[in-house]
């Protein structure tokens, strides 16, 4: 064999070896695929045995709990900032629930929870594993409640468990409902069901729903009312029809029409009889016994925010849940309300507002709902809040609510996020209280680009201002001004500065017309917002608990004095401008004159909405905040009206501006409760603001009539309105004179004798 042909031979060698080789290595590697992916089935079917062995000794161990709701419901106690001093108690022996027999309420009534809630109840074994996997994996990750529970586990929750957000708690539920599933009758879990349930207004049970919703027991409701309660279990507070948003009204609606087709599609209704029904509005709230004036507000607002606590720490999956768990009682709660600023607070709107009030005599004045805040910047306490007349008469919560426009109180986020920002004007100018800008009516508004934006304000009376400085633009509320500044600054910047300051702006949008303060704010966040501003800069949450103690839960109570939100130079800065506001401005009347100031340094700002709808005054000493709001609700379908011609002693045109009565009532409570003289410790290269045009005295005799000029207010956009739309020519007003600053009369040279039917009051309003 030649030597070619041996080196050919070797290499066809080779190559069948390597061959060979790699065959026995594939070989080999199947094998270990083969070996592996048994060893994963085995591990998954070992950790499956595992859980069913688990799952058994659990089943074994965990016996259905002596179960006793109506025993666990004990009284809550609301205490005054004292800690001795009782305000109220809710619960125990008074709570709204009584039992009735499944027997008593009507079939189809019985089956719209059913409908609601769990359509296999009576086929299912207790449970949905499918809902509870899923709700043990959210209660993992932290994404809140579980979806999914059958009546079973929603029964068994309420009559044996808590509503922990725990994977015992969870696990616990689960053998529970398949124990009870096996021992009680579907009728009876469904009674035990509905009996226990919370259906909001402070009702616990069908019965005590039936009552409060729809004045009724629980025997004579018919089938639609009984798809609204079955409805309403999803979401008490926010689908009870008296305090819904129009948006919750939908989701309310939505639900209530989804339990009834799906009684059609039980075959436990009739189609036709399903299409002639008309949704049930429910009845008006009648007050709890106990809840009379204002205590009813205060407990309100106290359980309100121990439910946010609850649900922050992890107690509760969501308010709905948080609520419940405080309605059921044993709760010993502190407020930081003081007594004694609290009573304060209360004469001083009956004195100034609600005693000038006859809706027999002017249908208006049943339409006036005021609310107020009271806030001690350094610690963030709650001292006092008015909710309305009477809790009993007028379930909604003036101070907390937010469907009204804060108008002209909003100019002073601009100006703090204009300085915090250092923002410059088109023209490069530095944005502070000197700055010059042109405050004509209509001007159009031009972005950084000198192009126009499509938003051209009108001042009150379209009153052409000529050039202003931003403390002449803040006095007089020239809209022109602010909305200009609002975009040089960037409406961006603008809303996030408003959010770090407390207000809800998380859904508007970051649009010129935002700057005439047309989103909604509660008097209670506004309070927030001006006590952060007083506070240098320092974030100040309102806190209306001091302490919520409970014999099964620990709740923190966080501090209501947060970090750093703004430069102490961008608030002193809107807290010096705000002081010629009160000195020199629009509430000067009201504010500057009154003779208990007794030289009393304030900064404050007033606001009126489009349409007279609402009127603010939102002012501040060095160590009380205070915010009144006035709101104009229709007495009857709680749609929003104007205001205007309200206790008809208002001269001109009746207008209830921020200068007049809301004005009013922070001045008589605020000198009353101030306590001693103080001034503001304000660091600023800004100045003092201007010097007002007449030093403020205190020697005027209460008869003696302050000045009178016509005045302005600044507009607003409606809710209706687009951002993107031009503003009518007809502005909303705000509490201004209508002559230019650089003109405006002293007190001496427009002093005028008040009309007849208010001639005995010091304080006759200057803005009508």
């Amino acid at each position: 064999m030649g030597r070619a042909e041996e080196r050919r031979a070797r290499q066809r060698g080779g190559r069948r070896a390597a061959a060979r080789r790699s065959s026995r290595a594939a070989g080999k590697s199947g094998i270990r695929r083969f070996f592996g992916i048994k060893k994963i089935i085995g591990a998954f079917f070992g950790l499956c045995l595992l859980g069913m062995l688990a799952f058994v000794v659990l089943y074994m161990v965990i016996d259905i709990p002596k179960g006793n709701a109506e025993a666990q419901q004990q009284s809550n106690v609301y205490k005054y900032s004292d800690g001795k001093t009782t305000l109220a108690r809710s619960g125990g022996d008074g709570v709204n629930r009584q039992n009735v027999d499944l027997a008593e309420i009507d079939k189809d009534v019985r089956n719209t929870f059913v409908a609601a809630e769990n359509m296999t109840f009576y086929e299912d074994a207790g449970v949905d594993l499918r809902g509870t996997a899923r709700g043990l994996l959210n209660t993992l990750s932290g994404k809140g409640k579980q979806g999914g529970s059958t009546i079973t586990q929603q029964y068994v929750k309420n009559y044996y468990l808590t509503s922990d957000q725990t994977i015992s708690r969870k696990l616990k539920e689960l053998v529970i409902s398949l124990k009870v599933d096996r021992e009680k009758t579907k009728d009876e879990i469904l009674a035990g069901y509905i009996n226990t349930s919370y259906y909001g207004r402070g009702a616990s049970g069908i019965q005590a729903a039936a009552q409060a919703y729809y004045r009724k027991n629980a025997k004579d409701l018919d089938v639609a009312e009984g798809a609204y309660l079955a409805a309403l279990l999803q979401a008490p507070s926010q689908y009870d029809w008296a305090v819904a948003s129009d948006t919750s009204k939908k989701l309310v609606k939505d639900r209530w029409n989804y339990v009834l087709d799906n009684m059609v599609k039980m075959k436990w209704l009739d189609a036709g009889e399903r299409a002639d029904m008309k949704f049930p509005v429910p009845k008006e709230p009648q007050g709890t016994p106990g809840l009379e004036g204002q205590t009813g507000y205060l407990v309100e607002a106290a359980n309100s925010e121990l439910a946010e606590h609850l649900v922050d720490q992890g107690s509760a999956a969501d308010l709905e849940e948080a609520k419940a768990i405080v309605d059921k009682g044993g709760w010993t709660v502190t407020l930081n309300i003081d007594k004694k600023k609290q009573t304060q607070l209360e004469k001083a709107v009956k004195d100034t507002l609600t005693s000038k009030l006859d809706p027999e005599k002017r249908d208006v004045d049943g339409d006036v709902q005021a609310g107020a805040v009271s806030v001690d910047p350094k610690t963030g306490k709650v001292l006092a809040m008015y909710g309305g007349v009477d809790y009993t008469e007028h379930f909604r919560n003036n101070a907390t609510r937010s469907d009204y426009q804060p108008a002209s109180t909003f100019k002073p986020v601009i100006l703090a996020a204009a300085v915090d920002e250092d923002a410059e004007t088109q023209e490069g100018q530095p944005i502070t209280a000197n700055t010059v800008y042109d405050g004509d009516s209509k001007r159009p508004v031009v972005d950084a680009s000198g192009n126009e934006v499509g938003f051209a304000p009108p001042n009150e009376d379209d009153v052409d201002y000529g050039d202003v400085t931003v403390q002449e633009a803040m006095n007089a509320s020239v809209n022109s001004v602010f909305a200009q500044m609002g975009v040089d600054v960037g409406m961006e910047k603008v809303m996030e500065v408003a959010s770090a300051l407390g207000m809800d702006v998380e859904d508007e949008q970051a649009v010129p017309a935002q700057t005439l303060g047309s989103m909604g704010a509660s008097p209670l966040e506004m309070a927030g917002v001006y006590a952060t501003l007083d506070n240098h800069g320092e974030k100040v949450t309102p806190a209306v608990i001091a302490s919520a103690e409970h014999k099964d839960r620990t709740v923190e109570i966080p501090d209501p004095i947060g970090e750093q939100v703004i430069s102490r130079e961008a608030a002193d800065t809107v807290t010096s401008v705000l002081t010629g506001v009160v000195d020199d401005g629009t509430a000067r009347q009201s504010v500057r004159e009154n003779p208990a100031r007794n030289g009393q340094q304030v900064a404050g700002k007033t606001g009126t909405s489009d349409d007279n709808k609402s009127a603010w005054f939102a002012g501040y000493t060095p160590n009380l905040v205070t915010t009144v709001g006035l709101f104009g609700e229709d007495s009857k379908t709680h749609a929003q009206v104007t205001l205007q011609g309200a206790t008809g002693t208002l001269p001109g045109k009746g207008r209830v501006a921020g200068g007049s009565f809301p004005a009013r009532i922070w001045a008589q409570y605020t000198f009353g409760a101030m306590g001693e003289v103080t001034e503001f410790d304000l660091e600023t290269k800004q100045g003092a603001a201007v010097q007002p045009s007449e030093t403020p005295t205190v020697e005027e005799s209460p008869s003696e009539s302050p000045s009178e000029s016509p005045t302005t207010e600044e507009p607003t956009q409606s809710p209706s309105q687009s951002p993107s739309q031009e503003p009518t020519s007809e502005a909303p007003t705000d509490e201004v004179s209508s002559t230019p600053p650089s003109t405006l009369p002293t007190e001496s040279e427009t002093e005028e004798t008040p009309p007849d039917d208010g001639g005995d009051e010091w304080w006759q309003d200057e803005e009508q």
